[in-house]
């Protein structure tokens, strides 16, 4: 049981660290790092990314979407 809680800390702290880099980025890094995402989803999900899409071709979060 113990190893359960060890490594719930552990994750829990390296969120906090990623969320510490995050947001010391520079707005450039930030888009630099969106943008390796964005290719890394697409070239491992491929097809399987289709269908998170709407009809237009956007992301349902993104922002061409209207509400």
């Amino acid at each position: 049981m113990m190893q359960k809680k060890g490594l719930g800390l552990l994750l829990a702290a390296a969120a906090a660290y990623g969320y510490y880099r995050y947001n010391k980025m520079t707005p450039e890094e930030r888009n630099a790092l969106v943008e390796k995402g964005k290719k890394i989803f697409n070239e491992n999900l491929g097809p399987l990314g289709d269908m998170f899409k709407t009809k237009n071709g956007s992301t349902p979060n993104s922002a061409n979407t209207t509400m």
